[in-house]
């Protein structure tokens, strides 16, 4: 019903002088900037009749006890004590805006003749009193009232003018009093034009803002439910905005911080920020004048922190997406219209998915693959040896014996290819429990050296404490097996010169670790080192670690091979595996 009557009363003060053709008054925005400016009135209003007050007051030219003097004061008093009614009521009710304004325009305009007939008329100097409700009446209300206002005030004082005059006054001039009406019809014209331009652009902005206001909201609408996340960044890397997608692909969240973050910040996201700050070297050595988006894509790996994962039950579950996240990263450079200010927006695009899904369809090729080979492959293989054999037994020329062992040799190694592919086949079993990983180790470090016939001090297993971690245990010894192979191939051979320990990570996630004192693996050959078949050992068959790693990824978890500075002489710089694991809560 208020909001009825605000937008009735508005409607009678605008449209009759065509002031607000575009109808702001439907506008909450102009209905709000009216009754302001009536406040500001009031307030103004009030200053001044304190101003008056102390003025009449204090008045030397006539005596205290002068009735005139009386009358000036008691004027104002009751000038002051309407002021501030009218001010509250200002502050209380805002309905019917013409009836509260127009009174108040009235009482100004006859305190302040009042006191201009009592003073002398024009040559009291009074007369500039007469703007203050003048200018109000012209900002606020049609300009048919402000020129009805503005008349009056010129009426009387001409009238008090021209009784002057009658009274045979000397010093007064009826021409004083018509120019001081002439310029108060001419500011009230100006000041009413001015107001009605400023009041249309002022709906004009409302209009915007509201028409800019929904365009976000449909932007964040959109943004938030794509699938691809979309991370927006200055050039010092501080994270500015992030939509859900991007939370969620990386496992954390920022825009429900207090402060913003750098990406070198977060430990997690070291992998974004170091693609980000080479794209952002490659952008400025290339020249402001290249296309917005980037077409070449980066690729990189991220562990969300450990407080985004969630394990319940005792069943291992497929967490690979949990542990690390595949993202394919884009990068584009938008500029403000100064070119003063840079954002850049890095999208993200979760390939993890994907390639489950292509794992999936490997690993069911790969079933179809290792029936064949069961079949085709090991039982020639199996009558080669037996041929090889007999035919051994028989030889006794040395040139004859080499190519058989040579045979012999090749024999073998095929299969142990084919021994490793047929591991690829074999499904997880389900865990009713974890792993405890300090005993397990220990009994696959123990079986290695007895195997490998060892000295006891080569390896070092570090203290695992009680760390419990989810895999299969099947799966889980053929890993430790083939990367303490790979470690036992390339160590000096000396005391501790191989470790293998579980650590915590900088997000709490828990890490094994194989380490060897040997050379870390050159950038090339680490770039194919996970590639089936690739191999820099001519003993090798180059799926070690190609089985290691789909190992883990059946399981929930993640080998990678990392550089580190090292820490001195308890851990010397070099390379080492890393298997992240789907780690239960330790006992």
């Amino acid at each position: 019903m208020n909001n009825h009557l605000q937008s009735h009363d508005l409607k009678r003060l605008v449209l009759p002088t065509g002031r607000l053709a575009a109808s702001p008054d439907a506008s909450g925005a102009s209905r709000e900037a009216f009754w302001r400016s009536l406040q500001t009135l009031a307030i103004t209003r009030v200053v001044i009749a304190i101003v008056l007050l102390i003025y009449v007051s204090f008045n030397g030219k006539k005596a205290f006890m002068e009735a005139a003097r009386l009358f000036d004061v008691a004027t104002c008093l009751v000038y002051l004590l309407l002021a501030l009614g009218f001010f509250a009521l200002v502050l209380r009710s805002r309905r019917r805006f013409l009836l509260q304004l127009l009174p108040q325009i009235l009482l100004d305009i006859g305190v302040i003749s009042m006191l201009y007939v009592a003073a002398g008329g024009a040559r009291s100097g009074l007369a500039i009193l007469y703007l203050f409700p003048l200018a109000g009446c012209a900002i606020l209300a049609p300009l048919v009232w402000a020129l009805f206002c503005t008349s009056m005030v010129s009426l009387v004082m001409l009238g008090e003018s021209g009784y002057q005059i009658a009274q045979a006054a000397s010093d007064v001039s009826i021409s004083q009093s018509g120019l001081y009406g002439a310029a108060f019809f001419a500011a009230v014209l100006v000041l009413n034009r001015l107001a009605a331009k400023l009041i249309r652009q002022e709906a004009l902005a409302a209009r915007r803002g509201e028409d800019l206001q929904l365009q976000l909201a449909i932007n964040r609408m959109v943004i938030a439910d794509m699938e691809d996340g979309i991370l927006v960044v200055s050039s010092e890397g501080v994270i500015l905005t992030a939509n859900p997608a991007a939370e969620r692909m990386l496992g954390m969240t920022f825009m429900a911080a207090q402060m913003r973050f750098r990406l070198t910040d977060i430990a997690a996201l070291m992998p974004v920020a170091e693609a980000f700050f080479a794209w952002l070297l490659r952008f400025s050595a290339g020249g402001n004048e290249q296309p917005v988006v980037e077409g070449q894509a980066v690729f990189v790996t991220i562990k969300p922190p450990e407080e985004s994962l969630s394990y319940s039950g005792g069943a291992m579950r497929g967490m690979r997406h949990d542990l690390a996240a595949h993202l394919k990263l884009r990068f584009a450079k938008v500029y403000a219209e100064d070119r003063a200010t840079d954002r850049t927006v890095i999208f993200l695009q979760d390939v993890t998915r994907i390639e489950n899904q292509a794992q999936q369809l490997k690993l069911a090729s790969m079933g179809r693959l290792t029936a064949s080979i069961a079949h085709e492959v090991r039982n020639p293989l199996s009558s080669i040896s037996y041929a090889a054999a007999l035919l051994g037994e028989e030889l006794a020329s040395p040139a004859q014996t080499r190519l058989l062992t040579i045979v012999g040799d090749n024999v073998t190694r095929l299969n142990c290819m084919i021994e490793d592919i047929l591991k690829l086949s074999r499904k997880v079993q389900p865990q009713t429990s974890p792993l405890a990983l300090a005993d397990f180790l220990a009994e696959t470090v123990a079986e290695f050296r007895e195997t490998h016939g060892l000295a006891p001090d080569l390896i070092r297993l570090g203290n695992m404490a009680s760390w419990q971690a989810w895999f299969d245990p099947l799966h889980l010894r053929e890993v430790v097996l083939n990367l303490l192979s790979n470690a036992q191939r390339y160590a000096s051979g000396r005391s501790g010169s191989i470790r293998i320990y579980a650590a915590a990570d900088l997000a709490g996630r828990l890490e094994l670790h194989v380490q060897d004192d040997g050379a870390p693996i050159t950038p090339e050959v680490r770039a194919h080192l996970f590639e089936p078949f690739y191999t820099t050992s001519s003993k090798g068959t180059g799926l070690g670690l190609y089985l290691a790693r789909e190992l883990c990824m059946n399981n929930g978890a993640m080998l990678d091979y990392e550089y580190h500075t090292g820490e001195g002489d308890i851990e010397p710089a070099g390379g080492r595996f890393v298997v992240t694991l789907a780690m239960a809560h330790p006992h």
